[in-house]
């Protein structure tokens, strides 16, 4: 961390000293107007746009909150934490203090799951309104949001019920009610309610969960479905669009801007090099888009990002101007599903991305020892951390709900020359992009570093040695969560050499592995049933019968014991850890040591990276070679 900020810090230095002597671009006495319609300050300073991509999403005309419970129907929805014990006890303090109104469970008519992009049309949330509106429901409680991935999924049916004028509210742990409102304001409910559940459901007894549920959470769930809405309360939620994005925003000095970002959240907390008008517009000499042009919408905020954002976010993470078709490319690959699925999760998925073509050799930027901490790579992956603020919406401690928190994403290349020589085919053409296209791959891990070093040069035994850290790295929570995961398996060029003299293509390997690749039945029954994600199956089953869960529904059968297991025993019950088309093989980093990295995580989307019809001449005013000459043949 320190190296990275040293880093950054030099960067910006370099970056303020020009901008200094460029700060106002017309001759005028104390202010002026620019080209775009902002403000030039004449000064020392710097006049700075803003990073944010504007909201697409108009907030919907709430209804009113209910005067009284009597007579009324509650559906109580959601299974997430503990919902087993504290939704019929809630039904069952209705009854008592409510006897006229009729209370349904989610058993009796399911829920929404989380709510849909703009534009999107998900089938649940569309049958659970229409269960809402033939069931006569007048109010909504779902619950429990205790994670960073079902919180979205349980708010997704008070927000699909709100959208039909049927007052909600979410049941949330302390440190998820700010994820509550995000997500609602994100997708167009000014004024959210949450009865805010003191503690983690899942680390409560029973008899805590029914205390807290009648001293806690009634009282306020019938606050939150009975007190009319506040002006205070929507005024939070308010948000402006109006001017043009190119308009300064903020007038300071250095430190002055670095404290104003960092106060608006715009910031990931190290120094930013200050986004001038002029320092923007270099970045856009470097695409054949329109400044003004819609690169995504980005999800969670729904933002509208257009090339300007892309490029004041790189200005802001240190990246050169020559980089804006690789930014271009990785905004496109944020707004994925298969990339921004887990970001939100408690367990912290951290986002990264490799490259691949010859334009990251003809950039210099690095795929050797070291490579994530070059300055190139670094300021590549300062950009995707800001970009997921700024530009798609993900903020520490409202959506991204890491325990623990994360560390900076980063940026690899793949050798390419490397996979010549071995004979594997680069992973973009191994998708079937041609061998000098330019791409980008977004993914996440949940893992980095602890790499493993073969001591032998036998194929069999390295596909052996994989086929055991892939078991041993499963996904999250001691491997309790879904079966199967994703992974990024990076491989120096040694030991991909040492695997090609067996394997002749990734793909051979990867079926190898997925024969290899088996855990122990037992291992898999203790960690689902004693470090299960979500709710705890002690309350429900004893753990002979989650054995028997397990068996049928992931496929567990009798197979040749596992080489890496220290029993006499030349069978035993396992699992499957792998299938096909979930792993990426990378070969990458220092090509005189023998090391394999295995790194679980998110899904993966590769983009391809446009560059300018004037490449070449750009490049050559810079002072790099021709792309040409960085082809492989």
């Amino acid at each position: 961390m320190k190296f990275i900020v040293n880093l950054l810090i030099l960067v910006f230095a370099i970056h303020a000293t020009s901008m200094a002597q460029t700060t106002t671009r017309v001759v005028c006495d104390d202010t002026c107007k620019t080209e775009s319609g902002a403000t030039a300050v004449k000064g020392d300073g710097f006049a700075v746009v803003s990073p944010v991509g504007r909201g697409t999403v108009k907030m919907i005309e709430m209804a009113p909150r209910l005067n009284s419970l009597d007579g009324k129907t509650i559906a109580i929805v959601g299974g997430s934490f503990m919902a087993r014990t504290t939704h019929p006890e809630l039904k069952r303090l209705f009854e008592r203090h409510y006897p006229t109104c009729r209370i349904i469970l989610l058993d009796e008519i399911g829920s929404a799951g989380v709510y849909p992009a703009p534009g999107v049309t998900r089938r649940s949330k569309e049958e659970f309104q229409e269960r809402l509106r033939s069931m006569r429901v007048d109010a909504v409680i779902s619950g429990n949001c205790g994670c960073g991935l079902c919180t979205p999924k349980e708010v997704g049916s008070c927000i699909a019920a709100e959208y039909i004028g049927i007052p909600a509210v979410a049941i949330a742990a302390p440190t998820f009610t700010e994820q509550v409102f995000y997500t609602s304001t994100n997708n167009g409910v000014p004024a959210p309610r949450v009865a805010e559940y003191p503690g983690a459901f899942a680390a409560h007894t029973t008899d805590e969960l029914i205390k807290n549920t009648h001293e806690v959470l009634f009282p306020q769930i019938v606050k939150a479905l009975t007190t009319p809405i506040t002006d205070e309360e929507l005024a939070r939620s308010a948000k402006g669009n109006k001017g043009d994005i190119r308009d300064d925003i903020f007038y300071g000095t250095l430190q002055e801007v670095n404290n104003h970002f960092q106060e608006m959240n715009w910031s990931d907390g190290l120094p930013i090099v200050p986004p001038t008008f002029e320092k923007v517009s270099e970045f856009l000499r470097y695409t054949d888009m329109k400044w003004d042009e819609t690169v995504a919408v980005l999800p969670v905020a729904h933002r509208n990002t257009t090339v300007w954002h892309v490029a004041v976010n790189g200005v802001m993470a240190g990246c050169k101007p020559e980089y804006m078709p690789i930014l271009i490319a990785m905004t496109k690959a944020i707004g994925a599903p298969s990339f921004r699925r887990t970001l939100a999760s408690t367990h912290a998925w951290v986002p990264y991305s490799w490259l691949n073509g010859p334009m990251a050799r003809q950039l210099g930027i690095d795929c050797g020892q070291g490579e994530i901490n070059e300055e190139a790579n670094v300021a590549i992956g300062r950009f995707m951390s800001l970009a997921l603020m700024n530009l798609a919406g993900y903020y520490i401690k409202q959506n991204r709900m890491g325990t623990f928190g994360y560390p900076l994403p980063w940026c690899l290349v793949e050798d390419e020359i490397a996979c010549r020589e071995v004979g594997w085919k680069p992973y973009h053409a191994r998708l079937g992009f041609n061998i000098n296209d330019n791409t980008i791959t977004t993914s996440s891990t949940l893992l980095w570093g602890n790499n493993m070093a073969p001591s032998t040069t036998n194929p069999q035994k390295i596909m052996e040695l994989l086929a055991w850290d892939i078991t041993e790295r499963c996904q999250f929570a001691l491997g309790s969560g879904k079966q199967f995961t994703y992974r990024t398996i990076l491989l120096t060029k040694p030991i991909a050499k040492n695997l090609a003299t067996k394997y002749r293509t990734p793909y051979a390997l990867e079926q190898d592995l997925i024969r290899t690749a088996r855990r122990s039945l037992n291992e898999r029954v203790f960690a689902n049933y004693y470090a299960n994600p979500g709710s705890n199956p002690e309350e429900r089953h004893p753990i002979r019968n989650w054995r028997g869960h397990i068996t049928r529904t992931e496929g567990a059968s009798m197979t040749p014991t596992p080489v890496w297991y220290d029993t006499p025993e030349p069978q035993m019950m396992t699992i499957p850890a792998m299938k096909e088309e979930m792993t990426a093989f990378i070969i990458t980093g220092d090509s005189s040591r023998n090391k394999v990295q295995t790194m679980p995580g998110g899904g993966f989307e590769t983009v391809c990276i446009e560059l300018p019809r004037n490449w070449d001449k750009l490049m050559q005013e810079k002072g790099y070679r021709p792309i040409s000459e960085y082809y492989i043949k």
